[in-house]
C-alpha cells in the first residue's frame, strides 16, 4: 500500500498548540536524558558541582542539538515513519508540522546550539555537539538506519557524544576518563534499542528497516542483548578500576548490571512482549541511574 501524506499540514489553532508540537518533534524525553549524561561528565570532571556560568549554557546547548538532531532525524524518516504504527502519528506524516518547517527548525537548534557553546562555553565542546548532531543525522539516520544491521552497533556512538560535550565544556579537553563515560553509553545503546526492536518488530520489518529483529531473528537479538549486557558490566565497572569513581559508584554499577542480565536472560526465557517491554524500560531505567550513582559517588566522596 503506498503511503498518502496529507497534502495540506492541520494548522494548530494556538500558539500553545504549536509550541507543543515543536517541542514533540524534539522528543523531550531522550533529550532530557541525553543532557543528564552531560551534566554527569561535568560534575566528574570538575571533581564536583561545576560552575553555574559553565553549567547552563552546557545544558542549553546539548538540549538544542539533540533536539535539533531528532527534529532532522524525524524530517528524513518522515516517509519511514509514515509506515509504522508507533510513529505515524509524529508531526510530520501526521501533517501537524510541513517537512520544510521542521528542517529549518531542526538546523535552527544546531546553529544556536553551536553559538552558545562555542561562546559561552569552549569551541571544543560546541565542535563535539556539532559533531554528535551530524554522526546522528548523516552516519546513523542517512547512511546507516535503512543499510545495515550495524545500524544501532556503530550508530550508538551519536547517542554518546554528550558526556564528551560535558567533559569538554569543563576541562577544554578530551582524556581516557572521558571516553570511559562514552564507552559505557556506547555499549548500552544496543541492548537497550534492540529491546524497543522487539517490541516493534512488525513496524520495523513494513519499513523495511534492517534492524536486528529483522535482518537476524528475535532468537539472535535476544542473545545479543545478552552479551551486549554482560559488556556493559564489565566497561561500567572500569571508572572504579581506573580510580575515576568510588565504591559508591562500583556497588551501584554492579547491581544495575546484575539487574539488566537478569532481564537479558528473562528474555530469551520468556519470548513475551511483556519480557521486551520490560526490558526495554529496565534498560531506560540503568543509564539514568547509573549516572545519578555517578554524581552521588563524586559529591560525596
Amino acid at each position: 500500500m503506498a503511503t498518502v501524506f496529507p497534502s495540506e499540514p492541520m494548522k494548530p489553532t494556538s500558539f500553545g498548540d504549536t509550541l507543543k508540537i515543536y517541542l514533540e518533534l524534539t522528543k523531550l524525553r531522550i533529550v532530557l536524558l541525553l543532557v543528564f549524561t552531560t551534566v554527569t561528565a561535568m560534575f566528574i570532571a570538575a571533581e564536583g558541582a561545576p560552575s553555574f556560568a559553565v553549567l547552563v549554557p552546557t545544558i542549553i546547548g546539548g538540549a538544542l542539538a539533540a533536539g535539533g538532531s531528532s527534529v532532522i532525524n524525524q524530517y528524513y524518516d518522515r516517509d519511514m515513519d509514515a509506515k509504522m504504527t508507533r510513529t505515524a502519528r509524529r508531526p510530520i506524516p501526521s501533517g501537524r508540522v510541513s517537512p520544510t518547517n521542521a528542517l529549518i527548525f531542526g538546523v535552527a537548534l544546531i546553529v544556536w546550539s553551536v553559538f552558545i557553546l562555542g561562546v559561552f562555553v569552549n569551541w571544543l565542546a560546541a565542535g563535539l555537539a556539532l559533531g554528535g548532531s551530524l554522526y546522528y543525522v548523516v552516519i546513523y539516520t542517512v547512511l546507516l538506519k535503512r543499510n545495515t544491521v550495524l545500524n544501532i552497533l556503530i550508530g550508538g556512538g551519536a547517542g554518546a557524544m554528550p558526556v564528551l560535550v560535558g567533559w569538554a565544556a569543563v576541562t577544554g579537553t578530551l582524556n581516557v576518563e572521558a571516553w570511559l563515560l562514552f564507552a559505557i553509553v556506547f555499549y548500552w545503546t544496543p541492548p537497550h534499542s534492540w529491546a524497543l526492536a522487539l517490541l516493534v518488530n512488525t513496524d520495523y520489518a513494513r519499513a523495511n528497516v534492517p534492524m536486528m529483529p529483522v535482518a537476524r531473528g528475535e532468537a539472535v537479538t535476544r542473545q545479543q542483548i545478552l552479551l551486549y549486557a554482560i559488556m556493559l558490566l564489565l566497561i561500567s565497572l572500569l571508572p572504579f578500576a581506573f580510580g575515576t569513581l568510588g565504591a559508591i559508584y562500583g556497588m551501584g554499577a554492579v547491581l544495575l548490571g546484575i539487574g539488566l542480565i537478569r532481564a537479558s536472560v528473562n528474555l530469551i526465557k520468556e519470548k513475551t512482549g511483556a519480557a521486551a517491554r520490560s526490558t526495554y524500560k529496565f534498560s531506560t531505567a540503568y543509564l539514568a541511574f547509573l549516572f545519578l550513582i555517578m554524581i552521588i559517588d563524586t559529591v560525596i566522596l
